[in-house]
């Protein structure tokens, strides 16, 4: 029994290091903007700035459709480095037919990327 704990070690060293570090940088700057006066909102300070409309108003806006366009091709390309790298690790026990699988993978993700650029859809005015 001993033996099956002592492999969820290294699971249970990762966790504390993970809880450790975003306590570090997210829970701990707070705490001390708190004390130091930083944490002072006013009207410029939480005006919208991502989006650039304002975030509650009415549902029914409109709004150009380009941010869902980059936001696909964002999820896209994000899966794509996220296939990429268990891939990478696994090549030499899934051999050519993985290999060739990822080449597909790759040349299909290419032809999308090719055909959003020539639409447009990277072009922002």
């Amino acid at each position: 029994m001993a033996s099956v704990a002592a492999g969820y070690l290294p699971i249970l060293l990762f966790l504390g290091v993970a809880l450790a570090l975003s306590f570090a940088f997210v829970v701990l700057p707070m705490i001390v903007s708190r004390f130091t006066g930083a944490h002072n909102p006013y009207a410029d300070k939480v005006a919208e700035y991502e989006c650039g409309f304002p975030a509650f108003e009415d549902s029914r806006s409109m709004f150009d459709v380009r941010f869902y366009l980059v936001a696909i091709l964002f999820i896209i390309f994000d899966l794509e480095a996220a296939f990429l790298f268990p891939w990478a690790v696994s090549l030499g026990g899934i051999g050519f037919a993985g290999w060739a699988a990822m080449m597909i993978f790759l040349v299909e993700l290419t032809i999308g990327l090719v055909y959003a650029w020539k639409k447009g859809a990277l072009e922002w005015e």
